[in-house]
């Protein structure tokens, strides 16, 4: 199994070395022309018959290896979220720079021809696939996908982080801004993985805890704690007058003793601060709680068209490592809360840190079969400026990754070593099941309904046996080695009951977070 892993990761590590010598060797051009291939508007013609622009010829052919589906093997293409300009300079200057990653797709796949897709997500929001394939808008002419959303660029992109969210819900906040400040919140959630630790606070002249009983703490960012501070936040209304300093001191003090309890991210911390504007600087606060080592950074959000309080919001994110932006509109939320994301991976690039992370298992729906779904992971790893203009600033130029289905970590596994009644299962970094025979996705054999949480299953729900995590916890605290424990097994129908020894074997593949 350690070789297959190690086979994947050098495949992305080719891409990253690709990757940044050409950016290396590229030098901005604000007025490059530059003809790609759209994903969206390949082979698509006007009324007179002739290719639309960014839709040239694009040679599709159904491919046994991808499901029949109609690709290119020798290229990729380019798919440009609907909310951003395609011939946009910097998508069309990455997306220029970015095409010579085309042969190490093509000797990646010749190399192991086990390879599913392989991708380069932009931190400028562009997503480069290979093989090439076309991709269709909804009902409403919209593709929604960002890469930037997805869980394998969050993850490579940035180290693990605690965040307290503070959402000013004063009487200046009613209407539209309360709204765009609601999304800006939800677009903030969909940015935190499995790593990450949060809370939200709304405040005006007192606090107001959007979930009361998880107040003074953090909970993990899971899909079901997120979805449910999604549903409390349509509680909040908008009335009195805000007093920021009482939130950011119940903000810095969460942190501190969140953090002092060992559980969390221990790594990055930050406050987000969404509000129509700030009296004063607080600088007082700042100084008792994050001068001089400023260990949490603040972001802000500043709501609305009016600038008057602006200078202050932007005082307190430079005085404390992080970055100030305004939201005007709900079309501005998504990419301005982007931005977060480059300050925090900063100190991994400065530090040249290429680490390889591994998702949790998923569901690929687009290699679907009649019969089942196809559990995948997918393999990522961050690409980095070298430029030595930017080097220093700690430019982050994207992610690259390539997905792995599930069945083949399996097939790695020596049978011999299982024994008639041995089975093998994976789990990631927090404890959830990448792979494991109890592991069941789907609501009912032969439908494809998914289970809504079917990606965040413990071990601890499916190896019920191991009622003091002994097992799990080991796991997840990467120690390798034989494990054992006494077990109580029911035999002849469930009429007696007798005590069993059960062993495990742990082994952590030297390029996995697994």
């Amino acid at each position: 199994m350690e070789e297959m892993f190690h086979k994947k990761s050098e495949a992305v590590r080719r891409l990253v070395e690709a990757a940044e010598e050409a950016h290396l060797k590229h030098e901005f051009d604000a007025d490059l022309q530059y003809e790609y291939f759209n994903a969206v508007l390949i082979n698509e013609r006007d009324k007179d018959g002739n290719f639309l622009e960014l839709g040239k010829e694009f040679i599709l052919a159904p491919n046994d290896h991808f499901n029949n589906l109609p690709v290119n093997i020798s290229l990729s293409d380019v798919q440009v979220p609907t909310n951003m300009y395609n011939k946009d300079p910097a998508i069309v200057n990455g997306v220029y720079w970015s095409e010579s990653l085309n042969k190490v797709f093509v000797d990646n796949f010749d190399r192991d021809p086990s390879l599913i897709w392989q991708y380069f997500g932009s931190a400028k929001g562009f997503f480069r696939q290979y093989p090439g394939i076309k991709w269709e808008p909804d009902e409403n002419g919209v593709i929604a996908f960002d890469c930037r959303n997805r869980k394998w660029y969050i993850q490579a992109a940035t180290s693990p982080k605690d965040v307290v969210i503070l959402v000013d819900v004063s009487g200046s906040m009613k209407g539209l801004r309360l709204t765009i400040a609601k999304q800006t919140v939800s677009s903030i959630l969909d940015t935190l993985g499995d790593d990450d630790f949060f809370n939200i606070i709304a405040y005006n002249e007192e606090l107001h805890y959007v979930e009361p009983c998880l107040n003074g703490t953090l909970v993990q960012a899971d899909r079901t704690n997120k979805e449910h501070f999604r549903e409390h936040l349509d509680k909040l209304f908008a009335k009195g007058i805000g007093m920021l300093d009482i939130a950011l001191n119940e903000a810095f003090n969460i942190l501190s003793d969140f953090n002092h309890t060992g559980q969390g991210s221990i790594c990055s911390q930050a406050i987000m601060l969404i509000t129509d504007g700030a009296v004063d600087t607080y600088d007082t606060i700042f100084a008792k709680y994050n001068w001089p080592d400023r260990k949490v950074r603040i972001f802000t959000y500043l709501i609305g068209r009016e600038a008057a309080f602006a200078d202050n919001l932007k005082w307190m994110a430079c005085a404390n490592k992080g970055f100030f932006t305004q939201i005007s509109t709900l079309a501005d939320v998504q990419e301005n809360v982007m931005e977060y994301l480059h300050v925090l991976s900063r100190p991994k690039v400065i530090d040249q840190e290429h680490d390889v992370v591994w998702t949790e298992a998923y569901i690929d729906s687009t290699l679907a079969d009649d019969q089942s779904l196809v559990l995948m992971t997918t393999v990522a790893m961050p690409v980095f400026s070298k430029q030595n203009e930017t080097r220093s600033k700690g430019i982050l130029l994207g992610v690259v990754g390539t997905d792995v289905p599930v069945k083949e970590l399996l097939k790695t596994i020596p049978k011999y070593k299982l024994g008639i009644h041995g089975y093998a299962f994976a789990i990631t970094n927090n404890g959830y099941i990448l792979t494991h025979p109890e592991l069941r996705p789907l609501y009912e054999e032969g439908k494809k309904r998914r289970k809504p949480n079917y990606s965040s299953v413990d071990l601890s729900e499916v190896e019920w046996e191991d009622r003091d995590d002994v097992l799990r916890n080991a796991m997840v605290n990467r120690k390798t080695g034989k494990f054992s424990m006494e077990v109580k097994k029911t035999v002849d129908k469930g009429l007696r009951c007798g005590a069993l020894q059960r062993s495990w074997e742990i082994f952590l593949p030297r390029e996995c977070n697994h």
